[in-house]
């Protein structure tokens, strides 16, 4: 009896296993098999059309999700016309573009093995063609401790450049190349002391050695002061935040008209790249150093005939002026009487005159002095305020060549 009720037991519980699965199959089937049967649908229409070969009607989704469309070209919309800035960005890159050049700074070196001579990529800067007769203008530190240059103009034509002239307290030098005038395409010169805050900028130049590179902005400040290779400050510099990199030191920054402004000269960056901050020595600076460059190689300085304190001497004595040292003898300093520093009978130090202004313009340390006689000539007559002790004096001084 016991025998039976087992055998029963088993067979009810495979007949409601066997019910169960039903059950199950039953539920599934009505989501499964409508795919099956669509694609096993698909696939046979699909070999019926091709002769009972098997084309696949669209490509399979590789997630095997739903068939994928095949690709539809995308048709190109048509341009809007383009603004009237970027027109005017456009034409004055087209003009003005042609008188950027290349300039690659080379070096030769020895080998110290074979003896034999070798010429070493020094550097890259921009610069640009100033006029007609192949000068070019670019900053001193792009062509500094360089054997010799090479300029590439716009056309790609590489040419040897000569060196006519350095101006390292402006950071600017004029080389020449002996292109065809056809080549050369002077900028046109603008001014800098009527610029304003706010004005649009336009640099081009080859950063990174990307040239014929253009970059816009505005004059973000003006009268700042940078220091020059020689210490002696750069003053009235642009700054603008046009995308200035190594590279662009030498070329132009140009006005909304095409006009040259400014020569760009550095970046203030902690990275190396441009940060927004650039400067540009201003044209009207880089109007009367490039003729002294082209006629004399240097700029012809003028000056007082004094050897001068140096600024830490100065700051030690807490001295606001230029403390004359020295006299130099036969010059115009000398003739009108100019008193250096000196010691007396006991050998106690009498200092000179401090001189605390020229021409009515202040005169803080022997800086200022430099750059308000850079602009006058041998010949010229000044006055010269110079504090004596306790008193103040006025002298006239006729400016010498400076040796």
């Amino acid at each position: 009896m016991a025998q039976e009720r087992r055998s029963g037991l088993i067979r009810l519980s495979s007949v409601l296993f066997f019910t169960a699965g039903l059950v199950a199959g039953a539920w599934w089937h009505p989501f499964a098999a409508p795919q099956e049967s669509a694609e096993r649908t698909d696939s046979a229409a699909s070999d019926r059309a091709a002769g009972g070969a098997a084309v696949p009607a669209s490509a399979e989704d590789p997630a095997g999700r739903a068939p994928i469309a095949a690709a539809v070209p995308r048709e190109t919309a048509p341009a809007g016309g383009l603004t009237v800035e970027e027109r005017a960005n456009i034409d004055l890159f087209r003009e003005a573009s042609p008188a950027v050049v290349y300039i690659t700074s080379i070096a030769v070196r020895r080998d110290m093995f074979s003896m034999n001579e070798m010429e070493i990529p020094q550097g890259t800067g921009s610069g640009f063609v100033w006029d007609e007769n192949g000068h070019i203008v670019t900053n001193f530190h792009v062509i500094r401790g360089a054997d010799r240059a090479q300029v590439t103009l716009s056309d790609n034509s590489a040419w040897e450049a000569r060196l006519i002239g350095t101006a390292p307290d402006k950071d600017l030098a004029v080389l020449r190349i002996d292109a065809p005038r056809e080549k050369l395409h002077a900028l046109r010169v603008g001014s800098s002391h009527d610029l304003l805050v706010g004005q649009k900028v336009l640099a081009i130049g080859n950063p990174f050695g990307l040239d014929q590179t253009l970059t816009i902005g505005i004059i973000s400040a003006l009268g700042r002061e940078i220091e020059s290779v020689t210490r002696i400050p750069i003053r009235d510099v642009i700054q603008t935040d046009a995308a200035i990199n190594p590279g662009n030191s030498g070329g132009p920054l140009l006005d909304s008209a095409g006009r040259l402004i400014g020569v760009n000269t550095a970046i203030y960056s902690p990275s190396g790249g441009s940060a927004g901050i650039g400067f540009a020595i201003p044209v009207d600076v880089v109007k009367w150093v490039v003729p002294e460059l082209i006629t004399h190689g240097k700029v012809t300085r003028a000056a007082l005939g004094v050897h001068l304190a140096t600024q830490q001497v100065a700051e030690r004595l807490g001295i606001k002026g230029a403390l004359v040292i020295e006299v130099v003898a036969g010059t115009g300093a000398d003739r009108a009487g100019v008193q250096p520093t000196r010691r007396d009978e006991s050998g106690r130090v009498v200092l000179g005159d401090i001189i605390v202004a020229i021409d009515g313009e202040p005169v803080a340390n022997g800086n200022d002095l430099i750059l308000l006689l850079e602009k006058r000539k041998p010949g010229d007559r000044v006055s010269v305020e110079v504090q004596r002790g306790a008193k103040r004096q006025e002298l006239t001084v006729t400016l010498t060549p400076a040796g």
